[in-house]
């Protein structure tokens, strides 16, 4: 554990009182905010994107790019370690989650329509999920 992570709650009610309800609805009931509307959706700052839950580093600024899909999007996370995949079949698709391997909260989704020069993939994830630690 860096310094930067938090101490995990134990229940839903400590995680209701950590989060905001928009932050509460995405990352611990897999929702999903309205595309273009997040903060990090154009952010070109240099830094690490942490969990928005519990501090895990997830992304880097680096693996950024702008995918005109209306959400942030990386080519990779920052270590295999740092997510978890998950299959994904709500609302009649078929996608791969992305979950915060440290505290399981939903982070968005990963699709093989990324940069080809960059291995392919577009990690999509919501604004609201993560926190910018700038550098």
């Amino acid at each position: 554990m860096d310094a930067e992570t938090k101490d995990l709650p134990t229940t839903d009610e400590e995680w209701r009182a950590r989060l905001t309800p928009e932050q509460y609805t995405v990352l611990r009931q897999a929702g999903t905010e309205r595309a273009f509307t997040g903060a990090y959706t154009d952010t070109e700052d240099d830094g690490l994107y942490r969990c928005g839950a519990c501090g895990n580093a997830l992304f880097d600024s680096g693996k950024k790019y702008h995918s005109g899909s209306g959400w942030p999007s990386f080519t990779e996370a920052v270590s295999p370690d740092a997510v978890e995949l998950l299959e994904d079949t709500a609302h009649g698709m078929r996608r791969t989650e992305v979950r915060c391997a440290r505290c399981q909260s939903h982070l968005g989704h990963v699709f093989d329509d990324g940069p080809q020069d960059a291995g392919g993939q577009r990690w999509c994830m919501n604004s609201v999920s993560l926190e910018l630690e700038k550098r």
